[in-house]
C-alpha cells in the first residue's frame, strides 16, 4: 500500500533508450534510496523517437516504444512490491501536430469542422478561409509541388502524410490542394498566418480545448482508468497556464481522481501565490529552487558581478545590461514577431467585441493591436486569473495602462488601451465571446512571458548564470536567510505536500553547475582578474576571440560551473545560448559566420589552454562549491514540501540544458569521486529519515528556524522539523573563511540529545559549537535521541 502523499519522488525521463523495462531493473536501487514514488515523464503514445514524450499523439494508449501498457503495469507491480508508487506526468494543453500519427487531427483535416474531433483542437476556422494552415513546407509551395504525390487516399510530402477530402483524389494537384480543409504552406508563414493555438511558439504542438467536458473525458480516460486500477497513484500536470480555464480544469481533474496527489507546473513570480482555490497539492517546485539557490548567493557579490558584466560586455541596457529593460525589449520582440498570429486573433476578437457596444466602437484594428501589444508586455506574471492568484486588477494596473498609451501619438487613439484593458478585466459583460477573449488574452500572456523571459532575456542578461532558471529572479538573485525561513513557514502552512526541486528535465543548468557558478558571487574581484587573463590569452595565444563579449562571459561562467567538457558538448550549449538570445543569430535566421566563430572560440578558449586555467581556478574554490552542493541538497531534502529528485542527482550531477540534461539515466553504484559519495550518502540518510518518519515532515509537521549566535552567525542556516530533526548548513563558506572561520559561533539546539546521521557516533546537546558541528562536513543532519 503506497502512502496517500509521497514522502519523496524520483523523476525518470523515459525515452526509447530508457523504457519501462529499464525502469523495472532500477527499482531495487531506487527503493534503497528512500523515495516513496517514481515520477515518470509522459507515458502516453508520442511521436516516434521522442526523447521527452510531451508530443502526445494518442491519449488512449500507453506508449509502445516504452513497453506499452503491459510494460507500465509490470513497472507498477515491481514498484509496489518495493513499496513505491507511481506519479505520471500528463499533458492536457497540447498534442503533437504530427498529422501522420495524430489520428484525431488527421480526421479533422480530412473532414473539416464537421468532424467529431473538431472540438478537440483550438482552431480558428474563421481565419484562412476556413482551412487549417499547416506550416510544413521547406520552401514556397510552387517550389515544393514536385515533392508531393497522391497515393490512394493520402497526400505525401517527404515523411509527411495528409488525408484527402472526400471526392478530391482525382483532381489535378493544384486544384486538389485548394480543395482540402488544410493549406500546406512554407514553414515561415507560421508566425503570421497560423490559425491554431500552439504551445508557446512551437507550431509542431497544437492546443487542445480541454475546457470542453467531452474532450476532457476522451483525453483522460486511459490515465483515469490506470488510477482507478491502482497502476498510477499521482499526477504532475504540465503547463496549466495554457488552458482556457486552469481552475475549472483542475477541479474537474480532482473530481475525477478522487483528490489524488497532484502538482502543477505553475511558474510563480517573486511573491506571487498559487491560486488558493486550486484543488492541488502545490507546484512542481521551481519556487523552491529559486529560494534554495538564492540562499547560497552572496548579494553584494552578485551586485559586483553585475557591474563587472556591464564593463566586460559594454552592452546596452535593453540588450542585456539592465534586467527590466532587457525583459521589456525581449517581450516587444516576441509579441510583435513570434506571437504575431496570436495577437492578430486577439485583435479580431477585440474588434468584434467593440462592435457590440456603442461605447467601445470606432477603434481602428491597428490601434487595438497596438494596445494589446503594449498591455501584454506589461503583464508581470505568467498569467492573470479571474479568481485567485494574480488577479487582472493587480497585473493590468491603471499605471500600466497609462504607460501603454505612450505608444500613441494622438491621445484619442490611445483610448484603445482602455477598451482592451476593460475587456481583459471583464468590465463589458460575461457572454461567451467576452469569456473567450479573456481566456485567450491570458493564454497569450503566458506564452509571451515564457518566450520573452525564459527563452530570450535569460540569454541576454547574464551577469550570474545560476540565477537564470525557470522561476528565477535575475534582478534580485540572493535570498536572505530570514526570507528563506518565511517562505518555508508559508509552504508548511499552506502547501505542505507541494513538490520541491533543484534539477529537472527543463533546468538550463543542473543544481551542481549552478552551485559552482554561485560561488563566484563570493569572489567577484578574483573572477574579474581571471577573466582579463583568459581573455587576453585567448586573443593572443593562438586562439580565436569570442565573436561577442556577452557570449564569452556566458562561456567562461559555464566552464566554471560545469568543469571539464568535450568541445562538442559545450559548443552545442553555447550555440543554443546564442540562438535563444537572438542578438546575432537565431533558430530561424542563423548566421553561419557568427556560429562558426562561436565554435572556434569554444574550441580554442573555454575548451583549450585558457579553459584549463579556469578549471585550476575552480579547483581552489572546490571546498566552497562542495559546501554549496551539499548544503543545497540537504535543505532540499528536509525543507517543507515533497522533494523531487531528478534522475542521477543523488550523485554529483553536472549537466547543461536539453538535450544534455536529458541523457538516459545511470543506475549504478560506481564510485564517482568523494563529493559524489558524500552527496549520495547524504541523500540516502535524508530520504530514509523522511520515509521512516513521514509525520516529522508532512502536513502535521512543524518548521522552526534556529538562529546561531556569534561572529559568524550569518553563515549558519538551521531549522528544526517537528522538534525531532535539526538541519544546519554552511552559507557563503568562502566569505566565512576570509573572515576568520566559525571561531566561537554556537547553535542553540532544541532540548534533548542529538545524534548526527551523516557522521555516526557524534552527538550534541545544548549550545553546540558550529565549528564542531561542521568538523567533517559543511552540513549537519541531527535527530533527537
Amino acid at each position: 500500500m503506497t502512502p496517500q502523499h509521497p514522502t519523496a519522488t524520483y523523476r525518470l525521463q523515459l525515452q526509447p533508450d530508457l523504457g519501462f523495462a529499464a525502469a523495472v531493473a532500477a527499482v531495487p536501487y531506487l527503493a534503497s534510496l528512500g523515495i516513496s514514488h517514481l515520477h515518470l515523464s509522459p507515458v502516453l503514445e508520442a511521436v516516434p523517437g521522442s526523447t521527452h514524450g510531451y508530443d502526445v499523439v494518442d491519449c488512449a494508449r500507453v506508449r509502445g516504444e516504452l513497453g506499452g501498457e503491459d510494460g507500465l503495469r509490470a513497472l507498477a507491480g515491481t514498484a509496489h512490491e518495493h513499496g513505491l508508487g507511481l506519479v505520471v506526468d500528463i499533458v492536457p494543453n497540447h498534442m503533437a501536430a504530427a498529422v501522420r500519427y495524430n489520428r484525431p487531427l488527421y480526421e479533422v483535416l480530412r473532414d473539416g469542422p464537421t468532424s467529431p474531433y473538431a472540438r478537440w483542437f483550438d482552431i480558428d476556422w474563421q481565419a484562412q478561409d476556413g482551412r487549417v494552415l499547416l506550416p510544413v513546407l521547406g520552401g514556397h509551395l510552387g517550389d515544393e509541388l514536385p515533392h508531393m504525390k497522391v497515393e490512394g487516399e493520402v497526400l505525401r510530402y517527404y515523411e509527411h502524410e495528409f488525408p484527402l477530402r472526400e471526392g478530391t483524389r482525382t483532381l489535378p494537384l493544384p486544384q486538389l490542394l485548394d480543395a482540402q480543409w488544410y493549406r500546406l504552406a512554407w514553414w515561415r508563414l507560421a508566425r503570421t498566418e497560423l490559425n491554431y493555438r500552439r504551445f508557446f511558439t512551437i507550431s509542431d504542438l497544437i492546443g487542445v480545448r480541454m475546457e470542453d467536458p467531452g474532450v476532457f473525458d476522451a483525453t483522460h480516460a486511459t490515465v483515469l482508468r490506470l488510477m482507478r486500477e491502482g497502476v498510477v497513484d499521482g499526477l504532475r500536470v504540465d503547463h496549466p497556464d495554457g488552458l482556457a480555464d486552469p481552475g475549472a480544469y483542475l477541479q474537474r481533474l480532482s473530481d475525477a481522481t478522487g483528490g489524488r496527489w497532484t502538482v502543477v507546473e505553475k511558474i510563480l513570480e517573486d511573491d506571487e501565490q498559487l491560486p488558493a482555490a486550486w484543488p492541488v497539492a502545490g507546484t512542481t517546485g521551481y519556487d523552491a529552487l529559486r529560494h534554495i539557490d538564492g540562499l547560497f548567493t552572496d548579494p553584494a557579490g552578485a551586485d559586483e558581478l553585475l557591474g563587472l558584466f556591464r564593463r566586460f560586455t559594454n552592452v546596452a541596457a535593453d540588450r542585456g545590461g539592465q534586467w527590466a529593460a532587457t525583459a521589456r525589449r525581449a517581450a516587444h520582440r516576441v509579441v510583435t514577431y513570434e506571437l504575431a498570429t496570436e495577437v492578430d486573433r486577439l485583435t479580431r476578437e477585440a474588434a468584434a467585441l467593440c462592435a457590440l457596444a456603442p461605447e467601445l466602437r470606432d477603434h481602428a484594428p491597428w490601434a487595438l493591436r497596438t494596445a494589446l501589444r503594449e498591455l501584454l508586455v506589461r503583464v508581470p506574471v505568467y498569467r492573470p486569473y479571474t479568481t485567485g492568484g494574480a488577479d487582472p486588477e493587480t497585473v493590468l494596473t491603471a499605471s500600466d495602462a497609462a504607460d501603454a498609451k505612450a505608444a500613441f501619438t494622438v491621445p484619442e487613439e490611445a483610448r484603445a488601451v482602455d477598451a482592451v484593458r476593460d475587456l481583459a478585466l471583464g468590465r463589458h459583460g460575461d457572454g461567451p465571446l467576452h469569456v473567450a477573449f479573456r481566456a485567450r488574452f491570458a493564454q497569450t500572456a503566458s506564452a509571451l512571458r515564457a518566450k520573452s523571459v525564459e527563452d530570450t532575456a535569460f540569454y541576454r542578461h547574464t551577469p550570474l548564470l545560476s540565477a537564470l532558471e525557470v522561476g528565477g529572479c535575475p534582478r534580485s538573485p540572493a535570498i536572505p536567510a530570514g526570507a528563506f525561513h518565511a517562505y518555508c513557514a508559508r509552504v508548511q502552512r499552506d502547501w505542505p505536500y507541494t513538490s520541491t526541486v533543484l534539477s529537472t528535465h527543463d533546468t538550463k543548468r543542473s543544481a551542481d553547475v549552478r552551485a559552482g557558478v554561485a560561488v563566484l558571487t563570493q569572489c567577484p574581484d578574483r573572477w574579474e582578474t581571471l577573466l582579463a587573463r583568459v581573455t587576453e590569452r585567448t586573443a593572443h595565444g593562438g586562439g580565436t576571440s569570442s565573436p561577442d563579449p556577452q557570449l564569452a562571459w556566458a562561456a567562461w561562467q559555464t566552464v566554471a560551473g560545469l568543469g571539464p567538457a568535450d568541445p562538442e558538448r559545450l559548443q552545442g550549449a553555447l550555440l543554443k545560448h546564442a540562438r535563444e538570445a537572438g542578438l546575432f543569430t537565431t533558430w530561424t535566421e542563423q548566421d553561419a559566420a557568427y556560429e562558426s566563430a562561436v565554435r572556434d572560440f569554444v574550441a580554442s578558449g573555454p575548451c583549450g589552454p585558457p579553459g584549463d586555467e579556469v578549471l585550476r581556478f575552480m579547483e581552489v574554490l572546490a571546498p566552497h562549491v562542495r559546501a554549496n552542493i551539499l548544503g543545497a541538497a540537504l535543505i532540499h531534502l528536509t525543507m517543507p514540501g515533497v522533494p523531487d529528485l531528478y534522475q542521477g542527482t543523488e550523485h554529483a550531477f553536472r549537466a547543461l540544458v536539453d538535450p544534455d540534461n536529458r541523457a538516459p539515466a545511470r543506475f549504478d553504484t560506481e564510485e564517482r569521486g568523494p563529493l559524489s559519495a558524500e552527496k549520495a550518502a547524504l541523500t540516502r540518510a535524508a530520504l530514509r529519515l523522511r520515509r521512516e518518519h513521514p509525520e516529522w515532515f508532512g502536513g502535521a509537521a512543524t518548521y522552526a528556524p534556529l538562529a546561531a549566535a556569534g561572529t559568524a552567525e550569518g553563515h549558519c542556516v538551521a531549522f528544526a522539523r517537528s522538534g525531532r530533526v535539526v538541519v544546519a548548513v554552511t552559507r557563503l563558506s568562502l566569505r566565512l573563511a576570509e573572515a576568520g572561520g566559525w571561531r566561537e559561533t554556537e547553535l542553540a539546539l532544541p532540548e534533548g540529545d542529538w545524534t548526527e546521521l551523516l557522521a555516526p557516533g557524534r552527538q550534541f546537546s545544548g549550545h553546540a559549537r558550529v565549528a564542531d558541528l561542521f568538523q567533517q562536513l559543511p552540513v549537519a543532519l541531527l535527530v533527537r535521541a
